[in-house]
Order: structure tokens, then sequence, then C-alpha cells
């Protein structure tokens, strides 16, 4: 579905999945772990049009997570209030929720930024089973303003 806008190299992917060891957040071969680098985490994310010089950071104004879920999904204030849950100490939402807008957004844009967050949430910071944590989302929200989000990635890994 996607192939037309997101080139995924299936066989490099299978090893990422393969060797990823989802407790020490590194890949493990035998006895070595090893942590991408910087511009591993680049290229891998594909980020080398963006500004390498600024970090991710929180601005002044920042919108609440539900402003957020409602930029990325293009979903409304309703529909966004109504899928998240709160799970601990944080505000979710569901793997099944994002799946659903995956498949049925008329918006490509929309339906490839959803996916990305969910791999994010998901893979990347998984916190709560099943379900994408709001931080992901400030994190997301960072990327279009054209912000490398490698120097988070790195300080979560």
């Amino acid at each position: 579905m996607y192939q037309n806008y997101m080139k995924v190299d299936k066989h490099l992917f299978r090893a990422l999945v393969q060797f990823w060891n989802t407790t020490y957040s590194c890949f493990t071969f035998g006895k070595v772990d090893l942590v991408p680098t910087v511009e591993e985490y680049m290229a891998l994310l594909r980020c080398l049009k963006i500004q390498v010089d600024i970090a991710y950071s929180r601005v002044v104004y920042v919108p609440t997570v539900l402003k957020k879920l409602m930029n990325i999904t293009g979903m409304s204030e309703q529909c966004v209030v109504a899928r998240i849950k709160q799970k601990g100490d944080s505000k979710c939402i569901a793997w099944k929720n994002l799946k659903d807008i995956i498949l049925a957004h008329p918006d490509t844009k929309k339906r490839v930024d959803v996916f990305a967050l969910s791999i994010y949430g998901l893979v990347v910071f998984p916190k709560a089973l099943g379900h994408v944590d709001e931080v992901v989302t400030d994190l997301f929200d960072q990327l279009d303003k054209r912000v490398t989000p490698v120097p988070t990635i790195l300080a979560e890994t």
C-alpha cells in the first residue's frame, strides 16, 4: 500500500526486527549489543534533509496532545477525545484506532503520517502495550517543523 510513498528494503527490515532487543532497546548479535549512532539513525529514518544542528526541544506554546492528534490524524476533536485513553500516568491512543484510520482515511499523507506515528509509538518508544503514548505525539509533531528526532531517540535507547 505504501510502496509508492516509502521505499522499504524488506531484507534490511527483517534483519532489523530479528536482531532488535526490546528489553535493552538495542541490536543484539550473540553476546554483542550494538546501538546505532546519530548518523545511522538519520540514515534509517531518512532524515538527511532536516536541520541536524537543531535538537528536539519544547517551544513556548505547546499544543495539547488532543490538538496534536487532531493535526496528525485529521480527525475532529470529538473523534480524538473518544479515542484517547488514560494508561497509568499518561494519555494514549490504541493501535486499533490508529489502524482504522490508516485503512479508512481518504488523505494518503495522513495515512502515512498515522502509520509513521504508530511505528514510533509501538516499536521505537513502546510504553503501554498496543497503545501510542502522548509523548510520542509530541516528538512526532516536531518532525513537521523539520527538527531532527535523532538526539531524542538516542537519549531513549
